[in-house]
């Protein structure tokens, strides 16, 4: 095992003072959240926090039925962050939470679902030792995340990953679907591209960004991307489409989900834009049915929750193997009806 980190690294990797260092990570104040934050999340970089994983009394390797029974005892806490977009009752959550849910209820464990408290102290409220594992579904904060890992509680998450946080993840393959979307969008003739998304926002936006940007590099499109179609405000995003110049104007924008397409094509409209004939638009995840996407990507988003309480009950019988990131694959939909063949 290597050294342990110390204070004094860590204060030299962020920028910042010993003492600063020693506040931040026994959570006293005298440092602003925004030190505090960057001052943990330098801290799990540099493996401050890896720790041993918890071992279950019960041995993996017992067959008896007792112990198989014992296996399953317990709660699984479900995490939501607290995000108006991520919650229950949203069209790509809901049936993530869903697929959660029923899996979960097929092995006969209880269920506790929590959204993301204020306070980093969720388990001064909670029994760790009644946690059996935890699943978070979406962003959740760096610093609750490191209070799970620290009670040592099996964690996977779903959709999200922290450079500070060592643990099994589950994802769909964004890299590879959006990369196969737009070698099907070339392979129909189309040539002059933008991408519009929120790349702050979530490690899947980013990873679709790094697809779509692939997908050009194979076909050798050059593709000059208006900065302002990669904000974080839809507002500002919308501005951007009304002020493309028509010398510029892409004959296909590759949206990083379908809520983006929707805004994309709302801004296209009130230039007065026809959609798709004058430039189409794509998304990804297939929530809206009822817009003019041409093309967007299936995420199986059941089968994400479904798989992330099998990657939990696996690290359960197995803590010391090494982490693992589950990829899932999408499905591309091309809807013909919103597509004309570009020469």
């Amino acid at each position: 095992m290597g050294k342990r980190v110390t204070m004094q690294q860590i204060a030299d990797a962020a920028g910042v003072s010993k003492f600063a260092v020693s506040r931040a990570l026994t959570g006293k104040p005298g440092v602003s959240e925004h030190t505090r934050e960057m001052i943990v999340r330098t801290a799990g970089q540099l493996g401050y926090f890896k720790i041993e994983p918890k071992y279950n009394a019960v041995d993996s390797h017992t067959s008896s039925g007792s112990t198989a029974e014992k296996k399953n005892e317990g709660t699984t806490l479900i995490l939501f962050p607290n995000i108006r977009s991520q919650n229950r009752s949203s069209l790509y959550w809901g049936p993530v939470f869903d697929g959660i849910s029923a899996r979960l209820n097929e092995q006969g464990m209880d269920i506790l679902t929590l959204t993301e408290p204020s306070s980093d102290h969720m388990f001064s409220v909670l029994n760790p030792d009644a946690i059996r594992g935890v699943i978070t579904v979406g962003t959740i904060s760096t610093p609750v995340l490191l209070e799970i890992y620290r009670l040592r509680i099996p964690l996977v998450m779903v959709d999200h990953e922290d450079s500070a946080i060592h643990t099994d993840t589950v994802f769909t393959d964004n890299v590879k679907g959006m990369k196969e979307l737009v070698l099907m969008l070339a392979a129909k003739g189309y040539k002059r591209f933008q991408f519009a998304g929120q790349l702050p926002d979530a490690v899947s936006f980013r990873e679709r960004w790094l697809g779509y940007r692939m997908g050009l590099e194979e076909i050798q499109l050059q593709a000059d991307q208006h900065v302002g179609l990669l904000v974080q405000e839809y507002e500002e995003m919308q501005q951007a489409v009304r002020e493309l110049k028509l010398e510029d104007f892409p004959e296909v924008i590759v949206c990083a989900n379908d809520h983006t397409a929707f805004i994309i094509i709302e801004a296209l409209r009130s230039r007065g834009v026809q959609v798709p004939e004058q430039c189409a638009v794509t998304g990804f995840d297939n929530t809206r049915t009822d817009d003019p996407i041409m093309a967007t990507a299936h995420i199986h988003k059941e089968h994400l929750g479904a798989r992330a309480v099998d990657q939990l009950l696996w690290r359960i019988s197995n803590p010391k193997v090494p982490y693992e990131r589950k990829l899932i694959n999408a499905d591309i939909i091309m809807r013909d009806e919103y597509h004309s063949f570009r020469a």
